[in-house]
């Protein structure tokens, strides 16, 4: 396992604990506003979808599928699976074909490497996962889920070494 490999399995793993620690909230506990980010955990959690599927489709050139805003947190989580899985691939397709310092022009017309693209979108979520922690703890979730590298790295499968 390589280093992006870390990374996308993280970011895949550390949403999909914010997402099943959320699945008992209400719509209305969803919907609460609060003063960060997207203001609501459903529209955060929408926004980690959009983030991914956007990078998706201006890295490979295709057109952004979009869809209506409120949906339930079940499909927000199927539409992050698939989403991401298809972000993996191509980040995957880009390392291999050695391709993650070639340039690209972004959606604001400026000129920035294909891996500078799958780490942003990287980071993008990890900032995005803050803001979600965040409001859980305002949630008076009762205990919102580690999701740092290192925890992840601790509990996930390991190679053995010989």
């Amino acid at each position: 396992m390589d280093i992006l490999d870390h990374m996308l399995e993280h970011d895949l793993w550390a949403t999909r604990e914010l997402l099943a620690t959320s699945t008992g909230l209400s719509d209305a506990q969803l919907d609460q506003q609060f003063e960060i980010g997207h203001r609501t955990l459903r529209a955060t959690f929408e926004h980690l979808v959009f983030n991914i599927k956007a990078w998706t489709a201006i890295t490979a050139q295709t057109p952004l599928e979009r869809f209506p805003p409120g949906p339930s947190l079940a499909d927000i989580a199927a539409r992050h699976d698939r989403a991401q899985a298809a972000f993996a691939a191509l980040a995957h397709r880009l390392r291999d074909d050695r391709r993650l310092d070639v340039m690209l022009t972004d959606h604001f017309d400026d000129q920035q490497s294909y891996g500078a693209a799958v780490i942003h979108a990287l980071l993008h979520n990890e900032g995005h996962r803050t803001e979600i922690l965040h409001i859980l703890a305002r949630r008076s979730v009762t205990e919102p889920p580690e999701v740092d590298h290192a925890l992840w790295d601790h509990i996930r499968p390991h190679e053995s070494i010989s």
